[in-house]
């Protein structure tokens, strides 16, 4: 098991280089844990890392796991309806 922390913005102007850091550390585990703790804003291109990295860990028969949402990615999960989808336990802030 391996694990990452994704910080600052997940959005458009980093979601290429975050993409070649997420897929590369997925390839070098069964398991990859990703704490999303300092993500402080997330857009659609960020969500859509997030989202390739889970289909693709699905489909490679590894384990994506995302921990610690911070409130901005709560925020998206939420308003997209995709805790589902990502299947993590997503502590929701009072």
């Amino acid at each position: 098991m391996s694990r990452i922390s994704l910080d600052g913005e997940l959005t458009i102007y980093r979601a290429a280089d975050v993409k070649v850091i997420v897929l590369e550390a997925l390839r070098k585990t069964r398991v990859l844990e990703i704490d999303l703790s300092g993500v402080i804003e997330l857009d659609t291109a960020g969500l859509q890392v997030l989202m390739l990295a889970k289909q693709t860990a699905a489909a490679d028969q590894r384990e994506l796991r995302l921990l610690q949402h911070s409130p901005a990615v709560l925020e998206i999960f939420e308003m997209l309806d995709l805790v589902a989808f990502f299947g993590d336990a997503v502590l929701i802030h009072a």
